[in-house]
Formats: C-alpha cells, structure tokens, sequence
C-alpha cells in the first residue's frame, strides 16, 4: 500500500471470526468470517505465507543472472530471478543476500531495495521485497537439498526480447524486472 495515499475507512472489512483451514509446512490456509463495509456478512478465504525476498543479480559486465527452475503447480520450468522465503524474524534484506548465496553461490557488494510486491492479493496476504544486487563475487552454492536450477545469464535486451516471446511469465520476476529497468530506488 502506498502510504501516501489516504487510506478510505469506508472501504475496510472487520474481521468477525477467523478459523484455520489447514496448516502446512509452508503456506496455512484461513476462512475468516468478515462485516463488509454495507454491514453484510461474507467468508473470505486466504493463503498466508510467511513472505519473500527476491534479487536482481547484475553481474559486473552488465548482465542479469536467473535461474531455470521446475514449478511443480505449473508443470513447467520458469525463468526467474532468485528468491526464497523469509525466515521467522529474518529482515528482507537478509533473506535476499542469504538466497543470493545459496542459490547462485555469489555475494553482492551493493544491495538497493526496489520496493515490494503483493503478488496475489485477492488470495494470499504474501509480500515480496525486491532488491538489486551489484558487485558480484562468486563463491560457492549451497542450495538446499530438495532444490535444483540451472543458472542462466542474459543481457537487459534479450531478457526483454524473452519476455516478448512470452517466455518469461513469473510475475514476481515480471515485477522486479521492471522496477529494475525504469530505475526505481527505494
């Protein structure tokens, strides 16, 4: 949200009761029972997540480092950059470099923050926090057991040219890359 726009009381839902669907590993899923603001009741069902950090590597010639990763709800490999979930009482930033490292096996000397992003609202109180990472070292990887990619590398210009063709559909990534690109600095 936006918080210089003034927030319209007239528009927010109470909340009347709240009963856990599921609890898994990762996601919990809530049917909340809420006052909508003409004073009809209605369900609204959630997904909560614990939140996420992803990363624009910009390697020190200039191109972008992503990854190719099998989505299993999807049934196919997307094109993404880095990212990972945010650990209970982890800020975003540190989530972000410890990702980085993870994942792709480099660490960034320059970090800048592209702001976040509520990926599904309508469904899922998720937020990803965006960030650039700049002054590439490379290390090693030590991805988590149950976690294969494959490294990709590609300028800014066949990047956008992948996203044309239609090839890059993630949005998290979609979001980033476009921030990244028009400059934005949070």
């Amino acid at each position: 949200m936006n918080d210089s726009i003034p927030a319209n009381n007239a528009l927010h839902e109470t909340t009347l009761d709240s009963v856990a669907v599921f609890d898994g590993v990762l996601l919990h899923v809530r049917r909340d029972t809420v006052r909508l603001p003409n004073g009809h009741p209605t369900a609204r069902e959630y997904i909560c997540h614990p939140g996420a950090a992803l990363i624009v590597p910009v390697l020190g010639d200039g191109r972008l480092l992503l990854e190719r990763q099998f989505r299993y709800p999807t049934q196919a490999v997307l094109i993404e950059f880095p990212a990972g979930k945010l650990d209970p009482g982890e800020a975003p930033l540190v989530t972000a470099q410890r990702e980085l490292r993870e994942e792709t096996g480099y660490e960034a000397s320059h970090w800048r923050a592209l702001g976040k992003i509520h990926p599904s609202p309508s469904y899922t109180d998720e937020i990803i926090y965006l960030f650039a990472a700049e002054g590439l070292t490379l290390l090693d990887a030590r991805r988590d057991d149950d976690e294969f990619l494959e490294l990709i590398t590609m300028t800014s210009a066949e990047f956008s040219a992948a996203i044309a063709r239609g090839e890059v559909t993630d949005a998290k990534t979609l979001c980033a890359f476009s921030l990244w690109v028009s400059g934005i600095r949070n």
